[in-house]
């Protein structure tokens, strides 16, 4: 049975003193087990403490589709208490905002992707903690796509950014408490860092094996599924191909006009879609790229999660699309999460390398032969901050 760092909180609330006064980065998502939310739990287990709430992408109720959708402060209804955007004109939290708060506690679901944003939020968190002399928990939660894989290519430093503050490669494998600590360390934040680790949990295991409810934590992950094929799907984000915005399958369903199905399965290097099975399938989005236009193309069905290497499949994917449709194929402009001089592709890849070896049409197996020294070193930096 796994227990979350938020039931292991409230199983141990001597871990917060009487007096301390709680500031809460939290989502819709954080609930326990049993779908209780988390800002209802932590008052009624400390009366009186939560004082400061914070909210990351999409807001703290997953309101917001779209990267670059900010949303704004708000007001808790029953606590009265202020809702602070960590997604709004600015991403890092003031110093004015954690006035008044002594501990603040981080509870989000995590996907298990470079990219994905909410570490980042929580990473920013951390830095202006030990700025201020705050104290910080993180109650964990599962990495959903397993903490024993790693895969992709370390971040070049020079493409850091909100999708990608740190050198890590695109699946990480490790959990938002882990990844805190390692980035505490790594980063010499020195901040006064708790980790209430989840019991139960296996590194190997994926989230359908927890046993827990999936609550979405953001609007284009409706399930587990969705974030098996995120950390390499996101990467069309970067492209003019549909990833599935505005359908009921995000990621997981991907297409665009242009996209003769046949071609593509001729194709695609075939190692990349081991684990996996394309069904071919048409779609019509309701907003986003292609809006009320047909497109053809397919749907991702893992039939083995651990084999299928999502970033392995996305490149060759990508790279079988520009080779067959470079006249209708293209690489999407500017601004991606704020950077506005640097191609949203190279971006989300971590390395404009990744992209220019696409185009040249080179073996995604062999572009991963070049990164295999560098997670080997990843690995042994990582396994100092590993709990489970």
């Amino acid at each position: 049975m796994v227990v979350l760092g938020l039931e292991n909180l409230l199983k141990s609330p001597e871990i917060v003193k009487k007096n301390e006064r709680l500031g809460l980065l939290y989502n819709q998502a954080s609930v326990d087990s049993c779908f209780l939310p988390i800002v209802e739990l932590i008052d009624l287990m400390f009366p009186q403490q939560l004082k400061t709430l914070f909210g990351p992408q999409h807001g703290v109720w997953g309101t917001e589709q779209d990267n670059m959708k900010e949303t704004g402060h708000g007001v808790h209804p029953e606590l009265e208490a202020p809702i602070y955007s960590l997604y709004a004109q600015d991403r890092k939290p003031d110093a004015k905002m954690l006035v008044g708060v002594d501990t603040v506690l981080i509870d989000l679901q995590d996907i298990g992707a470079r990219v994905y944003t909410f570490a980042t939020t929580a990473l920013y968190m951390l830095q202006v903690c030990a700025q201020n002399t705050k104290k910080v928990i993180v109650l964990d939660r599962p990495n959903p796509i397993s903490g024993d894989q790693i895969e992709g290519n370390i971040l070049n430093p020079e493409y850091a950014s909100f999708v990608g503050p740190y050198p890590i490669p695109m699946r990480h494998g490790m959990t938002l408490g882990e990844l805190l600590m390692y980035y505490n360390k790594e980063l010499s934040i020195d901040c006064n860092l708790t980790v209430i680790p989840i019991t139960g949990w296996n590194r190997n295991h994926f989230f359908q094996e927890t046993g827990l409810p999936w609550i979405w934590p953001s609007p284009n992950m409706p399930s587990p599924e969705t974030a098996l094929v995120y950390p390499g799907q996101v990467m069309l984000e970067g492209t003019n191909i549909s990833e599935g915005r505005g359908t009921t399958k995000p990621f997981e369903l991907f297409g665009a006009p242009f996209i003769n199905q046949r071609e593509v399965l001729d194709v695609i290097e075939k190692a990349a879609l081991r684990g996996a099975i394309l069904q071919p399938m048409s779609f019509k989005p309701t907003f986003h790229k292609w809006s009320d236009q047909v497109c053809s193309g397919f749907f991702i069905h893992v039939t083995d999660k651990n084999v299928f290497r999502p970033y392995r499949f996305s490149l060759a994917l990508i790279s079988a699309l520009y080779k067959l449709y470079k006249e209708n194929f293209a690489w999407t402009d500017p601004p991606y999460e704020y950077v506005t001089d640097k191609a949203p592709i190279d971006v989300i890849l971590g390395d404009a390398r990744v992209r220019e070896d696409l185009q040249q049409g080179r073996s995604v197996l062999d572009m991963e032969k070049e990164w295999a020294d560098d997670l080997v070193r990843f690995s042994k930096d990582r396994a100092k901050y590993l709990i489970y």
